[in-house]
């Protein structure tokens, strides 16, 4: 079992999703929710399957987790895109929470590689 609180990757998702948090907090009302909600729930979704994946036994269900994990940052990198389309996200704020973004996606695939390696 793993501490995901030491780990980078973590780490980094986590701020993603406070800043996530933060900027989606200016959204108009009537998207409460709709896309206030799937962002603020895909961004969260990253770090907690994380944690879920660090409590369970094994690598190959540490790597399923951080398969979702990298999923939800996908999903993210979209609605980040469409918030930004609808003019709720100015490009500034848009262009940080889409680099924190992939950069998160790299670690997590680093991550998974790094293990499914060591499994074969």
């Amino acid at each position: 079992m793993m501490i995901y609180q030491n780990m980078k990757v973590w780490d980094k998702s986590h701020k993603l999703t406070l800043a996530v948090y933060a900027a989606t907090g200016t959204f108009p009302v009537e998207e409460r929710y709709g896309l206030t909600s799937q962002l603020r729930r895909g961004a969260a979704s990253v770090p907690a399957n994380i944690a879920e994946g660090c409590g369970r036994n094994g690598r190959a269900e540490l790597a399923r987790f951080l398969d979702i994990s990298l999923g939800s940052a996908s999903e993210l990198e979209y609605h980040l895109l469409l918030a930004r389309d609808l003019k709720y996200l100015d490009e500034s704020t848009w262009t940080t929470l889409t680099d924190g973004t992939v950069e998160v996606k790299r670690m997590l695939a680093g991550f998974l590689k790094s293990l499914r390696t060591a499994a074969a």
